[in-house]
């Protein structure tokens, strides 16, 4: 979650804005290189590592990056990964796609010293800066990191935002005679065992995204989650919520009608599923605007360090950034590129509309709010 400064840079914008493996040690594609190994994986920039073409030299010898909890089908990940491949020749290995922000740091913390640890992260920014503060990540600065908003980066590259949305409501318009467009709509009968949220808030980034908007659409506030939680507790008691994890299958044979997920993946089911008849339609409930960024960082003790370092490279140039947003999400360099000329403005003409400006907790309100909901969510949800 990002801090109030966030809220200028997303204003500016004039669109509104995740098997198997032996243990390895010295058998890592790191420790083959050697000393050149040592070196690429102590590089905080491209520069570190010798330059664009050395890093790229030695990530095509390493051959494989390790990622982890990105789903191909999110934000646009599938087209991301496809062109690295195709670019760099560096084949990219996706464990456990649907996995949650705290499998990513499990992986981390338990799979030290082997190689199927993940190489990179993607995590909700809450998830981020605890991994930067663990020092689980290595400090990175990617070519355009001067150009990531201050309020959205490490200032030591530990970690930096990528691409984010808001919290949103998707509606399967077939099943659903009338969409619900607010916090407040998902309290109605007609609704009953329809509502489903991405993903365990306690565990999930999206779905903690989730609790706050409802609370700041029942009178909360970012140092108040609880009014979220209490509203979760209304849709259990009214019949509404539906205790399944909304994820694109579940979306597609109809058992999470309703889903309050961020806005880029609830668009992006819109265009996946409407040659298959399933009209999945978008809103951003005026009563909750929450939008919050996800951010990149890279595991400390990567396998294939200098794969982990060229694929932020690919993520944050013109061509990473603008297939994000294809894929309906605002990349983190958004306004830069719309100032340089380098933004794709047809795809972010698309994005879904919002009324309001969005909200962002501090780290101390993020925490206080983790706190909360790992006390009282199961509680929230039971009976």
């Amino acid at each position: 979650m990002r801090t109030a400064g966030l809220a200028m840079t997303l204003a500016a914008s004039a669109f509104a804005l995740a098997a198997c493996g032996a243990k390895s040690g010295a058998s890592t594609a790191a420790a083959d290189s050697g000393k050149d190994g040592e070196n690429i994986a102590a590089a905080a920039s491209a520069k570190d590592a010798g330059g664009m073409a050395a890093l790229i030299a030695a990530a095509k010898k390493e051959g494989t990056l390790n990622a982890i909890a990105i789903p191909r089908d999110w934000a646009n990940y599938g087209a991301l990964i496809d062109g690295f491949e195709k670019k760099y020749g560096v084949k990219v290995s996706v464990e456990n796609p649907d996995g949650t922000s705290a499998d990513e740091i499990n992986a981390v913390k338990t799979r030290k010293g082997q190689g199927r640890a993940p190489d990179v992260l993607d995590l909700g920014s809450s998830f981020a800066q605890s991994a930067g503060d663990q020092g689980l990540t290595a400090p990175y600065k990617v070519e355009g990191f001067d150009k990531i908003p201050a309020a959205q980066k490490d200032p030591r590259g530990r970690w930096f935002n990528d691409y984010g949305g808001y919290v949103s409501i998707g509606c399967d318009a077939g099943r659903v005679k009338v969409c619900p467009t607010t916090f407040a709509d998902l309290l109605k009968p007609e609704y009953k065992g329809q509502v489903a949220l991405n993903g365990n808030p306690t565990k999930s980034g999206s779905a903690f995204a989730g609790v706050y908007a409802a609370s700041l659409a029942s009178g909360g506030s970012l140092d108040d989650i609880q009014p979220g939680l209490d509203f979760f507790t209304k849709l259990k008691k009214a019949g509404t919520y539906n205790p399944v994890e909304s994820t694109p299958a579940t979306v597609e044979k109809g058992e999470t009608p309703i889903s309050i997920d961020w806005d880029y993946l609830n668009a992006g089911y819109a265009d996946q599923f409407k040659s298959k008849g399933l009209d999945w339609r978008t809103a951003v409930p005026s009563d909750g605007v929450y939008a919050q960024y996800y951010a990149q960082a890279i595991n400390k003790d990567a396998p294939h360090p200098a794969a982990a370092r060229l694929w932020q490279e690919y993520l944050y140039s013109t061509e990473g950034q603008n297939l994000w947003l294809k894929g309906y999400a605002r990349p983190a360099l958004m306004a830069a590129m719309d100032k340089d000329g380098t933004l794709d403005k047809s795809a972010a003409a698309k994005l879904p509309q919002v009324t309001g400006a969005p909200a962002f907790p501090t780290e101390a309100q993020n925490t206080k709010a983790k706190t909360v909901l790992a006390h009282g969510w199961a509680k929230a949800i039971s009976g």
